[in-house]
């Protein structure tokens, strides 16, 4: 179900152009559209970058993940020892 959801969201930005065009075909994107679509990128790409370095894993080396016993063990970092 959430790969649905991420799909939709992937195509909504699209949508939503061939929408305007159909609604505006001779127009151009007023200020206030292009000025909104910059602070959403600059806000995208902030949460993006805050995600990114506040998602760090534990010192040490990675341990991929493995069928161990039947059981499926998830990857996960182990200190160097």
């Amino acid at each position: 179900m959430s790969f649905v959801v991420a799909i939709l969201f992937f195509l909504l930005p699209f949508a939503a152009f061939v929408l305007w065009r159909k609604r505006n075909p001779d127009g151009e994107p007023s200020a206030a559209v292009l000025i909104f679509a910059a602070v959403a990128v600059l806000a995208a790409v902030g949460f993006a970058a805050w995600y990114g370095l506040s998602r760090r894993e534990a010192p040490g080396h990675y341990v991929a993940p493995h069928v161990q016993d039947g059981r499926i063990i998830p990857g996960h970092t182990e200190p160097v020892r």
